[in-house]
């Protein structure tokens, strides 16, 4: 093996016991797209003993371009992007521990998956989670590294719970955003810019050299050719719900019910039922019989088209509505399949 990390273990930092601290180290990625793909597959090859990955989408056709574990054959069989990065994954190194979960990451649900972890790499597309892994982390005691790209440009900065203002702190001074990869577009070097930022600054960590981590947000346009760094510091709110003495947790309150959202940048309404309803697969089927409506059904999920609305219903009852804005239509053609 050390043949397999030499090139690594030469570089000075890092050395053998460097190498020895990430073999028994446990990263949880929030996310499978461009940023989660790539910063996997650095941190299987760099050897980090332990993945954790959770994602709630499938593999489509407009996932290629940037989401580099990902082949036709996944997008062609809507494979689920969690298991078909660890098939490739385990591809590269058979000895790596990789946990997944299809599943939409809430408060309860990320309390679970960090048990053990040292680092949380963010690699979502929203505001909402990434509070929700902020709470995490500060209520948890556990660095994460916050990442995000559209069009040409991207975001990177650690945030250090006891060391760092929070993301809590940075997002009131943060722009009003509504442009996604899905409306605006992306260009692959973006992506792959702050994934590379994102497991620099995790090898650091891991490896016990704290000490060079960044200090300030790095702002860059790969296209426009520039790069910004700012501190971060001064932003710290003293009443923060996350960071301050007394801190509250607000994204980590457990909603109750069916929970309905519309998809950041996506014609998309995601239903996650009330965990009092068992809804499976099984019972999409039999609607889709009752109704005479022609599905197909996979491993994972079971699609169909309901009022040339395309539906992806998973096993534990959360179902895609493609083709909706709305999440008024989103809950009216719920309570239409399943009462």
């Amino acid at each position: 093996m050390k043949d397999r990390y030499s090139r690594q273990i030469l570089f000075k930092p890092i050395g053998e016991k460097g190498q020895e601290r990430l073999a028994s180290s446990h990263v949880v990625i929030i996310g499978c797209g461009a940023l989660g793909t790539t910063t996997s597959e650095m941190l299987v090859r760099a050897g980090v003993g332990k993945l954790t990955i959770a994602d709630r989408d499938y593999v489509d056709m407009s996932n290629l371009q940037r989401q580099q574990l990902f082949t036709e054959q996944d997008a062609l069989e809507g494979t689920p992007k969690v298991v078909a990065a660890k098939q490739h994954l385990e591809k590269i190194r058979e000895d790596a521990k990789i946990r997944t979960v299809l599943d939409h990451v809430d408060g309860p649900l990320l309390e679970q998956l960090i048990v053990d972890a040292d680092l949380i790499i963010d690699a979502t597309d929203n505001f909402e989670t990434r509070l929700l892994i902020n709470d995490v982390a500060w209520k948890y005691g556990i660095p994460w590294i916050y990442g995000a790209c559209v069009q040409s440009t991207g975001v990177v900065f650690p945030f250090v719970p006891s060391n760092t203002a929070c993301f809590r702190c940075l997002l009131p001074v943060l722009p009003s955003v509504s442009q996604t990869c899905d409306t605006a577009g992306i260009i692959a070097p973006a992506a792959q810019i702050v994934a590379s930022n994102q497991c620099a600054e995790a090898l650091k960590w891991l490896t016990g050299n704290k000490e060079t981590m960044r200090t300030k947000l790095l702002h860059f346009d790969i296209w426009n050719n520039s790069f910004v760094e700012a501190g971060i510091s001064r932003i710290k709110n003293k009443a923060c719900p996350t960071c301050s003495e007394h801190p509250t947790y607000p994204a980590l309150t457990k909603q109750e019910g069916t929970n309905y959202v519309v998809l950041c940048g996506r014609d998309t309404v995601q239903v996650t039922p009330d965990p009092s309803r068992h809804i499976t697969m099984s019972d999409g089927e039999k609607v889709a019989k009752r109704l005479g409506i022609e599905y197909r059904l996979t491993d994972f999920f079971i699609e169909f088209y309901m009022d040339d609305y395309r539906c992806i219903l998973f096993q534990n009852g959360r179902m895609l509505i493609h083709g909706l804005k709305e999440i008024s239509e989103g809950r009216k053609l719920y309570h239409q399949l399943f009462g």
